[in-house]
């Protein structure tokens, strides 16, 4: 899941040293799943690599982190870890993403995602939206 995220993450900011975060987002996902939060992979064809995850706590929709491997973008992996986090927490979904991430930002509004707010990323300082997803009624 590490390499897989330092990848992907590289990919889209390659000015920034994802290796250096890897103790991060180690951290950051026990404490997430310590309090109560869920982490789904998603297992490419050939099962021996991870594709793509996803982790969200189920009561408060909090969506974390997703990620997608760079051979995988494209193939329906985000979309279906989309659906899946939507189905653990089928009222509410709500995420930060980069402003800057445009391709992020229209994956998230084509799956029902409006933008609700504004922040900052506390680790890079770049611009943030925050959106959510609310089940239809």
């Amino acid at each position: 899941m590490l390499d897989l995220w330092v990848a992907s993450w590289r990919a889209a900011y390659p000015e920034i040293d994802f290796d250096a975060r890897r103790p991060w987002l180690t951290s950051q996902i026990a404490a997430l799943e310590s309090d109560g939060a869920v982490t789904l992979c998603v297992m490419a064809s050939d099962a021996d690599a991870i594709a793509g995850f996803v982790v969200i706590h189920p009561e408060t929709g909090w969506l974390d982190q997703i990620c997608v491997g760079l051979p995988y973008k494209g193939d329906g992996c985000a979309e279906m870890l989309m659906e899946a986090a939507c189905a653990i927490s089928p009222g509410i979904v709500r995420l930060d993403v980069n402003a800057d991430n445009l391709r992020a930002v229209r994956f998230y509004e084509r799956a029902g995602f409006d933008q609700v707010g504004r922040g900052e990323n506390t680790l890079s300082g770049r611009a943030t939206i925050q959106m959510e997803w609310r089940a239809r009624k």
